[in-house]
């Protein structure tokens, strides 16, 4: 993790690492990369390279973000059990300067040129969550599906979903974790702009929290390229 992120931090190393188990989207590189060398065509890849407790790139960066209320807006104050990151008052700023606004441009970017080149983009956004609610989780009451489709009224087509449902098999809408990612640039304004999230329940691939992956990840890297091969179509 950066030092000039780390020092803001105030959980010590152990407990950094205890939060980093619970908080990290485990083996979900690995899964697109396997999932990208089955599919017919290669997709291009767009890799979030830092923990989310350094900046989140998918939150909005304003008020209008619904997880500033347990502290988990772009930049977090409040762990996964709600216990303090960072203070309060950290003026989130600099990390957005550094961190944030660089990663939304070149996401930006990758989608300009697809739709440069193509005439549309899809965003097929993946996530993984953990089979038991933890405490920051808003809407944690709800199904915990093997896996969960998020998506938004205006970019996500029934089609999508529709191609997703076909190539995961059991799989749930908007529970626990809704909607999808796209640049604020296109967000709601650009209907060439297709966008699903795919949350992956971990205990289907992996062991809880922070483990190895298990025998589940070339299952569900094939259901991945199954839904890539579905896209063009």
């Amino acid at each position: 993790m950066p030092s000039d992120v780390r020092c803001g931090i105030v959980l010590d190393d152990e407990a950094l690492e205890r939060e980093l188990d619970h908080i990290t989207d485990a083996h979900t590189r690995e899964l697109a990369d396997v999932a990208a060398e089955l599919a017919a065509v290669t997709p291009w890849r767009f890799v979030n390279r830092l923990s989310r407790l350094v900046v989140d790139p998918e939150r909005f960066p304003d008020g209008r973000e619904e997880m500033l209320a347990v502290g988990m807006g772009a930049v977090y104050t409040r762990t996964a059990h709600r216990d303090v990151l960072r203070p309060a008052d950290t003026d989130p700023e600099p990390l957005l300067d550094r961190y944030f606004r660089p990663y939304a441009k070149a996401m930006t970017d990758a989608v300009a040129q697809r739709l440069a080149v193509t005439g549309r983009a899809v965003i097929v956004d993946v996530h993984s969550y953990p089979s038991t609610a933890l405490p920051y989780e808003l809407h944690g009451a709800g199904p915990r599906p093997p896996v969960c489709l998020g998506t938004d009224a205006f970019h996500t087509p029934p089609e999508l979903v529709a191609a997703a449902r076909e190539a995961f098999g059991e799989t749930g809408l908007d529970s626990p974790f809704s909607g999808t990612y796209v640049p604020l640039e296109f967000y709601r304004t650009e209907p060439r702009v297709s966008a699903l999230m795919v949350e992956i329940r971990r205990d289907t691939y992996m062991t809880e929290p922070g483990g190895p992956a298990g025998t589940g990840l070339s299952r569900l890297a094939s259901a991945l390229a199954r839904l890539v091969d579905a896209v063009p179509h």
